[in-house]
C-alpha cells in the first residue's frame, strides 16, 4: 500500500500530458510521468515520491511498433511483454525477455525500464548499439536526438519531458547479433554483466549492463576490439583499460569476478560475429 495521497491523470494526447505536468508543477505537486508504475508502487512503500502522476499508457503515439520508411518506430509504453514477443527487433526481444520475470514484464514499459532508477535498464542496449534515435515531448513540442548524445548513465530529459518513442534504422536491426546475461544464481536475478552487441558491415557494436554503476557503449573500446591488425587476447586487454568507470564490487561479484566473465564474454561475441556464425 502506498501511504501517502497522490492525484492521478490519463491524458490521451501528447499535448494534454505536456499541459498537466506544467500545471501540476506550477502547482508544486511534483508530478512524475508514469509508464508501467513498478518502481512507483514499490518505492512509494518507502518515501513520498510525488503528489500527482501523468499515465502515457493512453497516448497513441507512444504505443505503437510499425515500420516508418527504413526505420522501425517503438513506443515508450509499449511493455517488455509485448516488445519480447514480437519479432521485427530480434536483438531487443531476446534482451527484454530476459528482465525480471513474466509477471513484472506484463507492467513494466520500455520507457520505464529506460528512465526508472534501478540502474541496470537492460532496455536501452539494444537501442544504443542500434543507432537509434529518440522522440522526446516537451513544452516546446517534439524534438530527435540521437541516443548516442541524450543517454549519459541515464537519459537526460529536461524538466517536464518524457520519451515518446525510439526510432532504429531497419539495417541495424537486420544485422547480425550476440547477446548475453550473465546473472550469480537465478534465471530472474539482476545481471552480474548483460552484453549486447551487433555487426554492422565489418565493424561490431556492444554495450553493457551490469558491469559498471550504468549502462554503456564506449566508442573507444570498440575501435581497440576492432583493431584486426592486433592480436584478439592484446585487442581485448587493451579495450578493458578503456572501461569508462569503475568495475561494480557487490554481492553479486568481485571485480575480479566480473573481470573473468567479461573476459569470456567478449571473447565469445568477438568470435561469433568476426567469424559470421550467430
Amino acid at each position: 500500500m502506498i501511504p501517502f495521497d497522490f492525484e492521478y491523470f490519463q491524458p490521451s494526447s501528447i499535448t494534454e500530458a505536456i499541459q498537466l505536468f506544467q500545471q501540476l508543477y506550477e502547482k508544486q505537486k511534483g508530478p512524475l510521468y508514469y509508464g508501467g508504475g513498478t518502481e512507483f508502487t514499490t518505492l512509494g512503500r518507502f518515501m513520498d515520491l510525488t503528489r500527482a502522476v501523468i499515465d502515457i499508457k493512453k497516448i497513441p503515439e507512444c504505443n505503437i511498433i510499425e515500420q516508418n520508411g527504413s526505420e522501425l518506430v517503438v513506443g515508450a509504453a509499449l511493455t517488455l511483454t509485448k516488445l519480447a514477443e514480437d519479432d521485427r527487433f530480434p536483438l531487443l526481444s531476446q534482451v527484454v525477455a530476459n528482465v525480471a520475470d513474466r509477471t513484472a514484464r506484463n507492467q513494466i514499459t520500455l520507457g520505464g525500464n529506460i528512465n526508472g532508477m534501478i540502474p541496470y535498464r537492460e532496455g536501452v542496449l539494444p537501442f544504443l548499439v542500434c543507432d537509434s534515435t529518440c522522440v522526446i515531448a516537451g513544452k516546446n513540442g517534439l524534438r530527435y536526438e540521437p541516443i548516442q548524445q541524450l543517454f549519459k548513465k541515464r537519459l537526460r530529459l529536461e524538466k517536464g519531458e518524457f520519451l515518446v518513442q525510439l526510432r532504429t534504422p531497419l539495417r541495424e536491426i537486420n544485422a547480425p547479433f550476440y547477446y548475453v546475461k550473465k546473472r550469480k544464481i537465478d534465471k530472474i536475478d539482476y545481471p552480474l554483466i548483460s552484453m549486447a552487441s551487433i555487426k554492422k558491415e565489418h565493424v561490431i557494436q556492444f554495450a553493457f549492463s551490469g558491469l559498471c554503476a550504468f549502462p554503456f557503449r564506449s566508442i573507444p573500446m570498440e575501435k581497440t576490439l576492432n583493431n584486426q591488425q592486433l592480436p584478439l587476447k592484446k585487442r581485448i586487454n587493451q579495450a578493458f583499460l578503456m572501461i569508462p568507470a569503475p568495475i561494480k564490487d557487490d554481492i553479486r561479484g568481485s571485480r575480479a569476478y566480473r573481470e573473468f566473465v567479461l573476459q569470456e564474454i567478449v571473447t565469445t561475441m568477438i568470435e561469433t560475429l568476426e567469424g559470421g556464425t550467430v
